[in-house]
């Protein structure tokens, strides 16, 4: 293990592979931190978010899995902030494997705040928590509105989020939650719907394909960018006291609203005719660009989910700072250059 400067901070990130991860790391290290980052051993390349920061001197990484590794890892890096973004984040997919998914987004946390508690109180832990959580609960959202979790994936993120209040009530740990509505970026994981579209909408735009495929288009949700959003992690764990946060934009849009906004990248405006699983967006030319299939709806969906952040803005002095039409832009034009570079 390398010696650590007295003046730099030690920081272990679980997840570090992913789209938070990455950009977490990207920040700390830009605040002189020393990263220590946790990934999952896999037969396919999930390291690629990270591979511009692999060779930084002050950058470490370390292979596990969170339902098994946490207490020797944290005693290995003894970190003094600790960010738990590892999780089965795929809601569709925690019905069908929701043992896994409570395994993984509930179990890990308890290991995790005994593993601090057990090494060293003193290590503040940031758990990323989910807009998911307020399920059906009337907008806007914020840190009082009532929880009512519609889903195994939700269900398991609020046990996670309960458990750290509790072991912060009980053993006088810094552990807080984030609550982090919908956040976007060119990383994305290939699964979230605003992926499959952007990377549709560029594959359109090739011609390899002809059409995109999607389930409800009247969701309507928070959508900020991963960039202010991981700052906000990080001012969280710079406060005297630990609590809980709520991080969104205050501005929901439905799905056909980012279709809409994506395919505006390609010069194609979409009308909307039909309705339910009859749907169909045309471009201008009367070519139909998209369809809706039921095998993309979620067995319970979550009509609205729009946060108040005002708690965040006023005590940590943070607002986002990228536009939904900057995040779209961004999105659709990354999977644009994808497409020219093939």
């Amino acid at each position: 293990m390398p010696s650590k400067n007295t003046n730099q901070t030690v920081a272990l990130i679980t997840g570090v592979g992913g789209q938070d991860g990455s950009y977490l790391a990207e920040l700390l290290l830009s605040k002189n931190y020393i990263v220590h980052g946790l990934i999952r051993h896999s037969s396919v390349n999930n390291s690629q978010r990270i591979l511009h920061i692999i060779d930084n001197e002050d950058f470490h990484l370390h292979y596990g899995d969170i339902t098994q590794s946490l207490f020797g890892v944290v005693d290995l890096v003894k970190p003094d902030e600790i960010y738990n973004l590892a999780a089965q984040t795929y809601v569709k997919a925690s019905f069908d494997i929701p043992g896994y998914t409570m395994q993984t987004n509930a179990n890990s946390v308890v290991d995790l705040l005994e593993a601090i508690r057990t090494i060293n109180p003193k290590i503040k832990l940031y758990q990323a928590s989910t807009s998911e959580l307020f399920g059906s609960s009337p907008p806007p959202q914020n840190e009082d509105t009532p929880f009512q979790p519609c889903s195994p994936y939700a269900i398991s993120k609020l046990s996670s989020y309960w458990f750290v209040k509790t072991y912060r009530s009980a053993y006088a740990l810094f552990a807080a939650n984030g609550i982090l509505f919908n956040h976007e970026s060119p990383r994305r994981a290939e699964w979230f719907v605003t992926k499959k579209i952007c990377r549709g909408v560029a594959d359109i735009a090739y011609n390899y394909i002809n059409h995109l495929e999607l389930g409800n288009l009247n969701a309507k949700r928070d959508w900020g960018h991963a960039r202010d959003y991981v700052e906000c992690m990080w001012k969280i764990l710079q406060q005297e006291k630990p609590d809980d946060f709520v991080i969104s934009t205050g501005i929901s849009k439905t799905v056909r609203e980012f279709v809409e906004e994506a395919f505006r990248q390609i010069d194609l405006t979409l009308t909307w005719e039909g309705a339910g699983l009859d749907e169909v967006g045309v471009d201008q030319n009367g070519v139909t660009r998209v369809t809706v299939n039921s095998k993309h709806f979620r067995p319970t969906e979550i009509a609205v989910l729009e946060g108040d952040s005002t708690k965040a803005r006023e005590l940590l002095d943070w607002k986002p700072t990228h536009s939904f039409e900057n995040i779209v832009s961004e999105m659709v034009n990354i999977e644009l250059m994808c497409n020219e570079d093939e």
